[in-house]
């Protein structure tokens, strides 16, 4: 019987030699298994090694973060295989698994390393954060007492976390993600939903035009 309860036939030759050497009737299953935390392990090198400059890690350590990701990837794979429907190729869909291992662990690595202080807000970087434009650095004391209190008054405490990290402190969303313990995407939406609120208070407040809302 097929691993993933999809017709072998339906398959293009490699996705089907794949299933067929994981089954748990395969004859070489432990090389199959061998051959695949080799491809997946390869994968994870290639991308940690393109990441690398984001977590300032080489060498041993970076090694071992790939086949960290690499062996969790590969569990996540096999507790999966009968979901695999062959809409993709085999391999194709073993990739995800690796690249979203890889992402989490450098998300970890990011946030164990760049985690801010939450009590230190150091608001005197904030203009050039938010992308305000040179004239408008000339009320820069002023306006930064605005922003503090506008990200005081106006944001939830998990907007305000999400907006200082990312555009005072500079940590990457998916560490921030990581650390919070969400996605990558839930981080996005609440630092859009916080800068629209900030601008809008420093609108009302005078100190942008509408147009910089």
């Amino acid at each position: 019987m097929p691993v993933a309860g999809v017709d072998p036939t339906a398959l293009d030759p490699v996705s089907a030699g794949w299933l067929g050497c994981l089954d748990q009737a395969a004859l070489d299953r432990a090389g199959c298994l061998d051959r695949l935390h080799g491809l997946m392990t390869r994968v994870a090198r290639r991308e940690l090694g393109r990441r690398a400059a984001q977590i300032a890690v080489s060498g041993p350590e970076l090694d071992d973060l790939a086949v960290q990701s690499a062996g969790d990837a590969m569990l996540a794979v096999l507790a999966k295989l009968d979901q695999f429907r062959g809409e993709s190729r085999f391999t194709t869909w073993v990739y995800k698994f690796v690249m979203f291992e890889v992402s989490a662990k450098v998300g970890r690595h990011q946030w164990q390393h760049q985690a801010p202080s939450p009590t230190e807000v150091d608001w005197e970087r904030l203009p050039d954060r938010i992308g305000l434009d040179p004239e408008e650095h000339a009320v820069q004391r002023d306006l930064v007492r605005a922003l503090s209190d506008a990200v005081d008054r106006d944001l939830t405490e998990y907007q305000r976390t999400v907006f200082v990290q990312v555009l005072l402190d500079g940590v990457p969303l998916e560490a921030v993600a990581q650390g919070l313990g969400v996605s990558r995407n839930t981080v996005y939406k609440a630092l859009f939903d916080a800068r629209r609120k900030v601008r809008s208070a420093l609108v009302s407040s005078g100190y942008l035009g509408v147009a910089g809302a």
